[in-house]
């Protein structure tokens, strides 16, 4: 029997051409989608402020002013306050190191409180309670063989297919080290020799679909993209179509294909999943870019995807490191060949360099061969870099926090043996006990998501996104001859059923766009995190043929600048700054980002940011 909230998901799903559903719903007044769009779009431009433009920073409304502006606007945003004793409650390190982050994407395992409580309760371990190890394992026998699991991998796989509302009887599970990982596992496995077409839907430049792009070409595929039709940045639906439907339907290849942007917002419609099955096509559904309960409005029975990613970090604010979870559907499993590699990962319980010390020491082998095993462990926590054994180490947040993990190995095989063996011991301290003989891994981060609901959390981050678009746009520089626009957003603008995540860029008083770079640099030293993207596959109609020459940058395929003489590929573009809101981002939040950009409107604000640090005599990054 399915679950209410698999149910509701499904119906909406279902009678709204798969949309998230609309406002959260009183038991007194049920409102319709059509309904809630009108008030959003009736609203935007005549309640949130009085004045709809701004070319002073210190003319902003106070947070106070704002936020009773905001709420006028939005009076169901305070049916979503349980979001905010959440945090309060449970990630309370947000307001004590008062920094805003919107660059993790994906779904937190943990919280905050919860990784406290650990490291003070269980002084052996590393919260938040794990670490990953590579295992050499191709997919093709991950999947046809399996593999002895621990207990620890065994209740995370199970809590982690509850929360995607997959059956075990339908898809096999795969850990893998991050996105990047799980797209060249399939990318290895794939038979692009003989279907030989590889087509993606994606806006912006990602690092997993280029890792995929070059192994399906070494196999001789054909790489087709979508395109996105400037301004709006929409998806160019009769190309697209013309593409999924190709000829020699029965070989027609891999259709990658994600629900929505992380960079702009974009969200795409379901029903491409079922188009390409239809007309002969794998397809693997990147979930990477999704709310924590987007997957519920799948509705799995009616879109069942050949293969499904989706990526996991440990703590929201604290600690972006994680893994990334590759589904399989066992009917397409036969598929498959068999490829090398060590992208497949296994969880194993974290451990504190000093309790590796003490275990060496407390080792009763006093030979010479003893002591160089010592010399290797110690090179191993200064960060040295071969051998079977990973450690983890996060070396910043970013925007998929999956693709800057820095691995520092061990030489020591036997390592292995003594991480899996010290599991027994730890265990009780890692897994909750629930009674009965049964045990459960709390994950408390995945458990708030679903306390929230997919209804809560979606109309929450509409409210939110949209007014902090529509905000940005209020920005204009003084003094102009054009009135020119601070920001520009690409994409979906003020628009109902748009994404949490907006891609912009600032342009000073002259119009010159300001470098993505220093945005998010500047943005740091405000104790703001934000990401930068590349915009990919944009299409200009004819009328729009002059602007493509003054706002396309190009560059190589390592991201570079374009130097006389090169053979790189090049890449024709947009750089952005990106920002994503997720369950957690509060109103404070979109309001201090807010008020960060306004502080461009200052023509000098770079120069004074640049001066500011010389004379307090840091080390600088050129800005």
């Amino acid at each position: 029997m399915r679950s209410p909230c698999t149910r509701e998901a499904s119906q909406a799903c279902f009678h709204n051409f798969c949309q998230l559903p609309s406002e959260p719903q009183s038991p007194t007044s049920m409102t319709t989608v059509s309904a809630s769009r009108h008030v959003l779009e009736g609203v935007m431009g005549s309640l949130i402020y009085p004045n709809s433009q701004f070319t002073n920073h210190e003319s902003l409304p106070s947070l106070q002013e704002s936020f009773s502006n905001f709420t006028k606007a939005f009076p169901q945003y305070s049916q979503t306050d349980q979001a905010d004793k959440i945090r309060e409650q449970e990630y309370y390190h947000l307001s004590l190191s008062n920094r805003v982050c919107f660059d993790y994407i994906g779904h937190g395992l943990f919280s905050y409180s919860q990784q406290r409580s650990h490291s003070w309760e269980a002084p052996g371990l590393e919260p938040p309670f794990f670490d990953i190890s590579y295992k050499a394992a191709s997919l093709h026998s991950q999947i046809q063989y399996g593999g002895q699991m621990s207990e620890l991998e065994y209740e995370m796989q199970k809590r982690i297919m509850a929360l995607m509302n997959l059956s075990e009887d339908d898809y096999t599970m795969v850990f893998t080290a991050n996105q990047l990982s799980a797209f060249k596992l399939v990318a290895d496995s794939y038979p692009f020799q003989s279907n030989q077409n590889l087509l993606t839907v994606y806006d912006y430049e990602n690092e997993a679909v280029k890792v995929m792009t070059e192994s399906s070409k070494n196999k001789g595929a054909r790489v087709m993209s979508a395109e996105f039709s400037w301004p709006s940045l929409g998806l160019k639906s009769g190309k697209l179509l013309k593409k999924v439907r190709r000829k020699r339907k029965n070989k027609r290849g891999l259709f990658v294909f994600p629900l929505q942007s992380r960079m702009t917002g974009a969200r795409y419609s379901y029903l491409w999943m079922t188009m390409a099955q239809e007309n002969g096509w794998h397809v693997l559904l990147d979930a990477c870019g999704l709310g924590p309960k987007d997957m519920e409005t799948l509705g799995l029975s009616l879109f069942k995807p050949d293969f499904l990613v989706c990526s996991f970090f440990k703590v929201f604010g604290e600690n972006p490191s994680g893994f990334c979870c590759l589904f399989v559907k066992k009917s397409s499993s036969s598929i498959l060949k068999d490829s090398s590699g060590t992208c497949i990962v296994r969880l194993v319980p974290a451990r504190r360099p000093s309790q590796i010390s003490e275990e060496l020491a407390n080792d009763d082998v006093g030979t010479e061969e003893r002591t160089e095993q010592e010399m290797h462990v110690d090179d191993n926590l200064q960060g040295s870099s071969s051998g079977p054994i990973f450690r983890q180490q996060t070396s910043e947040v970013t925007s998929d926090p999956q693709e800057t993990k820095e691995i520092s190995v061990n030489h020591e095989a036997p390592e292995i043996e003594e991480s899996v063996a010290s599991f027994e011991s730890s265990k009780s301290q890692i897994i909750a006990g629930c009674g009965s003989g049964h045990s459960h891994l709390e994950c408390r981060g995945l458990d708030h998501a679903d306390s929230l609901g997919l209804i809560l959390i979606s109309a929450r981050a509409r409210y939110l996104i949209n007014w902090l678009v529509n905000a940005l746009m209020s920005l204009q520089h003084p003094h102009s001859e054009n009135r020119n626009p601070l920001v520009r957003i690409y994409g979906p603008k003020v628009k109902f059923d748009r994404g949490p995540a907006v891609a912009f860029n600032v342009f000073d008083w002259k119009g010159e766009k300001i470098d993505p770079s220093i945005v998010q640099k500047l943005a740091d030293r405000n104790n703001i995190s934000l990401s930068k993207g590349f915009l990919l596959h944009i299409w200009f109609p004819d009328e729009y043929e002059h602007e493509r020459e003054q706002i396309i940058e190009t560059r190589t395929s390592k991201g570079g600048k374009v130097l006389n003489g090169t053979r790189e590929k090049l890449h024709s573009g947009i750089s952005v700054v990106t920002a994503s809101l997720g369950f957690l981002t509060n109103f404070e939040d979109i309001h201090r980002l807010w008020a960060f950009v306004s502080r461009f409107l200052d023509a000098d604000f770079v120069e004074k940011e640049r001066w500011r640090y010389t004379a307090l005599n840091q080390m600088t990054i050129e800005v």
